[in-house]
Parts: structure tokens; sequence; C-alpha cells
């Protein structure tokens, strides 16, 4: 799937309508799923991730959501899924 087909998808989710003053959504959708070892265009969309008033908020919405593609509030899905890890490590102490 790609980008603009990912993004279509998203938008007909059930995707909470804050996103519509995050930074990215006035940016190519392809910026934020990057092909695997495209370490430029990783870095080019988390610094327009640190730029964006809702950085906090996307970055929970996509670990509460189990996003498993693209960069969300400037986490890859790598690093998406150690938060989970840590998370559900934490609330199992």
């Amino acid at each position: 799937m790609d980008a603009h087909a990912m993004t279509d998808l998203l938008r007909a989710m059930d995707v909470p309508r804050w996103d519509e003053g995050a930074l990215c959504a006035q940016t190519d959708p392809e910026l934020f799923f990057p092909e695997v070892g495209q370490t430029d265009v990783v870095r080019e969309a988390r610094q327009l991730c640190a730029r964006c008033p809702l950085l906090r908020e996307c970055r929970e919405y996509a670990i509460r959501r189990g996003e498993s593609h693209g960069i969300w509030g400037g986490t890859t899905d790598r690093e998406r899924r150690r938060i989970r890890m840590e998370r559900r490590r934490g609330a199992a102490a």
C-alpha cells in the first residue's frame, strides 16, 4: 500500500480530528511512510514532527492504536513497539 492509499485509509477509519492541525496534514504523506533504509527521509519526517504542536498527541495515538507503519509523533514503528513493551512491563510490576 502506498502512502496516499494509507492516508485515505486512515481518514476513512475512526481517526480523531485532532490531526487536522498537524504539520503532516499539510505535507506530502509519502514523507511519513519511508521505505526501509531511507534514513534521510526518516530524519526529515522527524524534523517536521519536532516542530509540530501535536507531537505528543500523535505519538500517543499511534502507540495506543498499535500503528505499525510510518513515522508518527516523531517515532518509528520499532520505537513505538519498544515503548508499548516498556509500558506493559511497568504496568505488570
